[in-house]
């Protein structure tokens, strides 16, 4: 019985956190792992800064939004496959709730207001994303040597188009 009750009660727990960053994230799945980043290690301390960085790991190997996957194994990891449901259901929803009624808005606006709505969220959404990264780079290349292999990875996929890019950046990595 007291088993259910906390099983419950981190249901709830993983519920209320995945609504509170669903109703206010902004931005795509780089943005979103500095979000759990922030929600889940620094402030609830779920889990450790190389645990975070090992599920994001593993999670970019899989395919989709490596986001969608890590904010489901967070929920899993807390509070198992009714918690993974929950943070998936909590985050996801109301983004997408939100995109219907923005698409719905957005045919209606035209002109000059509208494009400086869609210019002031694009700027938005560039230092969200911006501050993801920074956050992340800072915590998992603290010294010189993982800052230049980070460096080396990023020409080489900006210099080398497509998935030669990254498989290149991987091996170099290696």
């Amino acid at each position: 019985m007291v088993e259910q009750t906390q099983a419950r009660g981190r249901i709830g727990e993983v519920f209320w956190a995945f609504l509170a960053l669903g109703l206010t994230s902004f931005g795509g799945p780089v943005a979103h792992l500095g979000y759990f980043r922030t929600a889940f290690v620094e402030r609830r301390q779920w889990l450790s800064e190389q645990a975070y960085a090992d599920l994001v790991a593993l999670c970019q190997f899989l395919p989709g939004p490596a986001s969608s996957q890590v904010g489901f194994a967070l929920g899993l990891l807390r509070a198992g496959p009714w918690g993974a449901a929950m943070a998936w259901l909590a985050f996801t929803l109301p983004s997408a709730i939100i995109l219907v009624l923005f698409a719905f808005g957005a045919a209606v606006l035209d002109g000059p207001i509208a494009s400086g709505i869609i210019h002031g969220l694009k700027v938005v959404a560039v230092a969200i994303v911006a501050h993801a990264v920074w956050g992340m780079a800072r915590n998992l290349c603290p010294d010189k040597t993982r800052t230049g292999i980070a460096l080396v990875a990023i020409f080489t996929v900006v210099l080398v188009s497509g998935p030669l890019g990254q498989v290149s950046a991987i091996v170099l990595g290696a």
